[in-house]
């Protein structure tokens, strides 16, 4: 059995040194490398060869890779780099990595041509000179192997190593059982479902009520079909900090519940959580564990895969002990870890890092998106970007003369679109040329400019960069997928927005990569709001689980006598206090009463400590931090009694756990519609071209989708009971209630 390695790969493991140096450097674009390949392979003779397919074995080692160039007039292997900005100030592990990659390549050519030595050179382009820069040597081919030979020998130990563990982990798996005596009811049909889903090579999207153990009951099923699948990586996708939790202790019972499976499992957290030294940059003359980071990461990734489980905590304990950046470390870890727990973006950001590994190293993958309903909005933010006229005029005037320049050039067509917006907020039906240009050549006036002048960059300036360089981006592939609209907030400043409403094309890509997807919730209905939205291929399965709960454990009263329109709030606020004080009264205990906003919260709660001062009550408050969050929680004990006020599809709206007497009932006073605004008017009109259900995928179906969210937190096991108050006379419409679960029984 043989471990395949890329050229690329085989470098980076054996041949890095020296710091970790993340300085902001502006290098080429990734379309602007593929150009400037082209341009240099262009001016070469006829008879150069380009990608020149190569490989080689050593020990149990494959080696393959291809070339960028080779002129056989020349005998030369070429490897070429584009780069911006002064040459010498690359560093100089760049350097020893590059040369190592091309001296790689000399090697396995003289191997399959029996040569006996070859020329090598690294061609550095400059971008925005359009000019090259050629480092050139020769080396024998019997120098050329030696160098191969160490490069391998490095590596082949943790080959062996990996080729021993993939082995022993897929033996354990071929026979793993499930971790607990029997499945939950509706816990066998999902996981049979996503078990023949990945066995297929589909997608699925299952609509899985809260109580049947979703996580188990997703893993258990991929972790049972990745050795007849050969699946390389799981990726367990997470919306929340809970969400990822709840996976990290899913595995750890998998793994342990009884032969112990050595399963790799990797918890992704972000930068700014991660980061030791948030006052240093990622450099190795300022902070510590990003200097001498490439020495030290071989003996940091050795003691990492020992642990089997790199949560957080784990991972920051293995980094310090060996002084390297915690976070860095978990990049370096996605390459040797089975399950991969982390945030949405990691995968299907338009730069998800997951995604990208995926493309590169050609991983079998198989990709569990936890909360789907979230994925929508979620993905829509993913794919928007927006510019701010009040961050330009900062960043203009922190600018150098040069670049200052191109930024009135901006200034000049920005308010020459300005003149031509007549509306507080207008949707434009192409996007403006002549800005675009201005922001492009912008961006790279600013690009260059850093190049020749490394090092702190204002941040006013920086901030409009990195949003330049998004909006572009995006602009690139501007569609009826996405609307280009100009907000006015005063006389002198107006917004731009490229806002993506249909994140599907975007999200095509993606899941076709993956051997298999399967997106599940509580609320993922209808099916064809989140396919159509979200991209989800042809074949891909539904299912909707039936729930493990019974309609008497859950009283369901639909109070109609009550409106929660806007321009009846102010007359619902009384009687909804009456009405939450008459069930707290008649049933003492924690309820979560939900409201569209914290000033209908605000008001209705005011309303029941002036009326029912004895009943305690507590409220969420605006921009609540964890701690905060912790306290509101942590009212609700076995104990306690009182009523907590939230806004619906918050923070407690859904993601939370409050089991048995910690929560027995929740009032919801309102439908959980989306505010109607030009925004969402224009949203409308275009779910109307596109899919003719303009009303019901702008506002019906994502507030019902909070209201069901909301109400599944009374019920979180078969032991539980509790009641649900659906506040306002809609909620009995039929083509309101029948987006309700269809085990609650509705009562007036």
């Amino acid at each position: 059995m043989s471990y395949v390695v890329a050229v690329r790969g085989l470098c980076e493991f054996a041949a890095k040194q020296g710091d970790l140096d993340l300085r902001f450097t502006p290098s080429p674009t990734a379309q602007e490398g593929i150009q400037g390949h082209a341009l240099v392979t262009g001016r070469r003779g006829a008879s150069y060869r380009t990608e020149v397919s190569l490989s080689g074995d050593y020990g149990p080692l494959h080696v393959r890779g291809r070339a960028d160039g080779y002129d056989p007039e020349q005998n030369l292997v070429e490897e070429i780099k584009t780069y911006r900005g002064d040459l010498a100030s690359m560093p100089g592990n760049h350097r020893h990595l590059h040369w190592a990659q091309v001296r790689v390549y000399g090697h396995l050519l003289c191997q399959q041509m029996g040569m006996k030595e070859v020329n090598l050179a690294l061609v550095y382009f400059d971008i925005g000179r359009q000019t090259e820069t050629v480092l050139r040597e020769t080396q024998s081919a019997e120098s050329l192997a030696q160098i191969f030979a160490q490069l391998c020998q490095r590596f082949v130990a943790w080959a062996q190593q990996e080729m021993a563990h993939r082995a022993a982990r897929d033996d354990a798996l071929a026979t793993l059982q499930f971790p607990y005596p029997e499945f939950r009811p509706g816990q066998r049909d999902l996981a049979e479902t996503i078990f023949k889903a990945n066995t297929s090579g589909r997608c699925v999207l299952a609509q899985a009520p809260t109580g049947i153990g979703k996580t188990v009951g997703s893993l258990f099923p991929v972790l049972k079909a990745a050795p007849q699948q050969q699946l390389d990586k799981v990726f367990y996708l997470a919306a929340k900090t809970p969400g990822r939790q709840l996976a990290l202790d899913a595995t750890h019972t998998i793994r342990t519940s009884g032969k112990v499976i050595p399963l790799r499992v990797l918890e992704m957290v972000a930068r700014d959580k991660a980061c030791e030294h948030p006052d240093k940059a990622c450099h190795g003359e300022s902070c510590p564990l990003a200097k001498g980071f490439y020495d030290r990461l071989p003996a940091a990734r050795s003691a990492a895969v020992q642990a089997p489980t790199l949560d957080r905590a784990a991972l920051r304990d293995v980094a310090l002990a060996h002084d390297v950046c915690p976070y860095y470390l978990a990049s370096e870890m996605t390459r040797w870890s089975d399950v991969i727990i982390g945030d949405y973006n990691y995968y299907f950001d338009l730069g998800g890092m997951l995604y990208g590994l995926t493309l590169a190293n050609q991983w079998k993958v198989s990709v569990l998106v936890d909360e789907a309903h979230n994925m929508v909005s979620r993905a829509r933010k993913m794919y928007s970007a927006g510019l701010d006229r009040a961050v330009f005029r900062a960043a203009r005037a922190a600018a150098p003369a040069l670049v200052k320049k191109s930024l009135d050039k901006v200034s000049r067509c920005w308010t020459a679109l300005d003149r031509d917006i007549t509306a507080p907020y207008q949707v434009l039906p192409e996007l403006p040329d002549k800005l675009l240009a201005a922001l492009q050549n912008a961006g790279s006036t600013i690009t260059d400019h850093l190049a020749e002048n490394p090092g702190p960059m204002d941040p006013a300036l920086q901030r409009f960069y990195f949003d330049a360089l998004h909006f572009a981006k995006l602009a690139e592939s501007f569609g009826s997928h996405s609307l280009f609209d100009v907000t006015r907030i005063d006389a002198r400043t107006t917004e731009l927005c490229l806002r993506n409403i249909v994140p599907a094309p975007f999200l095509k890509p993606r899941f076709a990569v993956a051997h298999s997807s399967a997106l599940f919730s509580a609320t993922l209905s209808p099916w064809h709001y989140y396919s159509d939205l979200l991209g989800l291929p042809a074949s891909t399965a539904w299912v909707d689980v039936a729930s493990p709960f019974e309609a008497k454990q859950l009283a369901v009263h639909v109070v109609t006598q009550i409106s929660t329109r806007f321009q009846h709030r102010s007359r619902s606020a009384a009687p909804i206090a009456d009405l939450m004080a008459r069930q707290y009264n008649a049933a003492p205990g924690n309820y979560l009463a939900f409201f569209s906003s914290f000033d209908y919260l605000d008001q209705v709660a005011a309303e029941l400590a002036r009326r029912h001062q004895d009943i305690p009550s507590w409220q969420q408050a605006r921009r609540m931090h964890e701690d905060e969050r912790a306290q509101f929680l942590g009212r609700f004990t076995l104990e306690s009694r009182g009523i907590g006020f939230a806004v619906l599809g918050g923070s407690f709206g859904e993601g939370i756990d409050l089991p048995g007497a910690r929560l027995i009932g929740a009032f919801i006073a309102t439908l959980g519609l989306p505010q109607m605004n030009a925004v969402n008017d224009q949203l409308r009109q275009r779910m109307q071209e596109m899919f003719g259900a303009g009303y019901d995928y702008t506002y019906l179906y994502p507030g019902m989708q909070k209201v069901v969210q909301a109400a599944g937190r009374v019920i979180r096991t078969q032991q539980d009971e509790g009641v649900v108050y659906l506040i306002d006379d809609r909620f009995a419409q039929p083509e309101v209630s029948e987006l309700l679960p269809g085990w609650w029984k509705l009562t007036g």
